[in-house]
């Protein structure tokens, strides 16, 4: 964990407290690229909750309209500013954009960075 990775952390805290709505918006996923840009997404619950979107998603859905994919470092946090480990879904979809990324989560209620391979050690293969 690094200056960076704190900052990345306090951003998703910080946006969660801004777009919290009950209901709506519970998580906040911030990411750093390689290139050093941040992209930022709040989930997206909706009645049927078979189309809920991640906040994960989203941010990346962001980097991914900016033409930039590759992931450095991602973090998730909920309405309380917890850092939350990624779903199973989420896992899927940052390894497969960026095999090599750190998620930030919390262990022993401390927060590491680790790598998306040590969260989805088989990863889905076509």
């Amino acid at each position: 964990m690094n200056k960076k990775d704190k900052e990345l952390i306090e951003t998703a805290r910080k946006l969660i407290q801004k777009r919290f709505i009950e209901g709506r918006h519970h998580i906040a996923s911030v990411l750093r690229t390689k290139s050093g840009k941040i992209f930022s997404g709040v989930h997206v619950e909706v009645y049927v909750g078979r189309i809920t979107v991640c906040g994960e998603a989203v941010a990346i859905g962001a980097a991914a309209t900016a033409g930039d994919t590759n992931i450095e470092t991602i973090v998730a946090v909920d309405e309380t500013g917890r850092i939350v480990s990624p779903c199973g879904m989420c896992r899927e979809m940052i390894a497969d954009y960026s095999p090599q990324a750190d998620v930030i989560i919390l262990k022993d209620n401390v927060p590491q960075k680790i790598k998306i391979a040590e969260l989805l050690p088989f990863q889905y293969e076509q």
